[in-house]
């Protein structure tokens, strides 16, 4: 929404009531299975919409999606809440065993960010010279840095490189945008997986092995969930978040004890949320081995995807498609920008049959961090949400050293 206008509801409560709103009709549409839903929904997936939906109430100046906590709320308790709970039936051995090929997808999705840059910039100066002149290619390290890892790494890359507040916010809305709308790609694209995995020739027996395990758990251990079943599902689930929230305030207030030569925060480490994410999946992985395992029945995951559909909808409401109009030309060097890193990819995979889900998720790893990794990985499965968060937390140790180079590689181009 333009920082000028005043949004018509500010209220979070009602735009709470407003999302959930949302969230209700789709899915309960999308559970229609005659006439033009089905045939709609063979089209258009669901979580898309979701996403969509509140971004329009944002660029339509209904609500500001900035100025809204909503967000921070869904981020901070919502989803470490939803990672426990959709790491609970996971089957470890099953994730170790899908092999190397998602590692690989991940750090092609980081060359292409790095390479993808570059390749923007120069594509600018030929389209739309003043764009890049001057010391622009400073704001593209924090894109940079952010694509690569996260917050923490785009505002490192702001120091690093002395980023003017003016530039660094315009940087930020092709960062939100851009990466939103390639979000909103991937979601397309993840209801069409059979068609891309059959064109690469992917090998699936890994990967629905993982699908198949889980499924079978459920079946073998559904129940019809009562009042106490579900409390207990929130207890795992919020209780390990407190304790996440608890932790993580302990280990950065230890960490902030430290050496400052160490530079522990080119890992992240000085990241409350890195540690929140970290600590919760490890505590959902560890209770993958315990008796609390059997809540999966009751529908532990269930309730862990709709929080994730919670936070699908509040991660929408930060697009603002009116931004576009802002600084245009900027907008077209991000989309040339993600448009060569999601090339590589494709690439990529076809080069070593890697499937949808992989490239999906090693792009998002990358481009969307831990906050929305999860979303894309539970758009494939719900239970293959922590793949999406491993290689997220993979991409806040490589983030600061990615941009950095790729800063050093602007500079030189732009002949600073």
């Amino acid at each position: 929404m333009p920082p000028t206008s005043v949004p018509v509801i500010t209220n979070d409560a009602v735009i709470l009531g407003m999302l959930m709103a949302i969230l209700g009709a789709v899915l309960w549409t999308a559970s229609r299975q005659d006439g033009f839903w089905k045939k709609f929904y063979s089209y258009v997936p669901a979580l898309l919409l979701c996403y969509l939906f509140p971004s329009l109430l944002n660029t339509l100046g209904v609500i500001d999606g900035a100025a809204s906590k909503l967000y921070p709320m869904a981020r901070d308790y919502l989803l470490p809440s939803a990672l426990v709970l959709l790491c609970v039936a996971i089957d470890f051995k099953a994730i170790v065993r899908l092999g190397p090929k998602a590692i690989i997808m991940f750090l092609t999705g980081t060359v292409g960010v790095m390479l993808g840059a570059l390749v923007a910039f120069e594509a600018m100066r030929v389209i739309h010279p003043e764009t890049v002149a001057g010391d622009t290619w400073r704001g593209l390290t924090t894109v940079a840095g952010s694509w690569i890892g996260g917050g923490a790494n785009q505002v490192a890359m702001r120091e690093v490189f002395e980023v003017d507040a003016t530039m660094f916010g315009q940087f930020v809305a092709v960062d939100v945008l851009v990466g939103n709308l390639w979000t909103a790609v991937l979601l397309f694209l993840a209801s069409r997986a059979h068609v891309f995995d059959r064109w690469t020739g992917a090998d699936l027996t890994a990967l629905n092995r993982l699908r198949d395990s889980i499924d079978t758990y459920q079946a073998l251990h559904a129940r019809i969930p009562s009042m106490t079943d579900i409390v207990v599902i929130l207890a795992i689930g919020l209780g390990a978040t407190g304790l996440s929230h608890f932790l993580a305030q302990a280990i950065v207030g230890w960490i902030a004890t430290l050496p400052a030569e160490w530079r522990l925060q080119d890992y992240s480490l000085t990241s409350g949320f890195f540690w929140i994410v970290v600590i919760a999946t490890t505590i959902g992985l560890l209770l993958s081995f315990t008796r609390a395992r059997t809540y999966e029945g009751a529908g532990a995951s269930r309730i862990g995807s709709v929080m994730l559909y919670v936070l699908v909808a509040t991660i929408g409401m930060q697009m603002d498609l009116g931004a576009l109009l802002d600084r245009p030309w900027l907008f077209l060097l991000g989309l040339i920008w993600i448009a060569f890193h999601g090339g590589l990819m494709i690439l990529m995979a076809k080069l070593i049959r890697a499937p949808l889900f992989m490239m999906a998720v090693g792009s998002q790893a990358n481009i969307g961090a831990a906050a929305s990794a999860p979303v894309v990985a539970s758009a494939f499965h719900p239970a293959l949400a922590p793949v999406g968060v491993l290689l997220a937390v993979l991409g806040y140790a490589l983030g600061t050293y990615g941009a950095y180079i790729t800063g050093i590689s602007l500079r030189a181009l732009a002949g600073g």
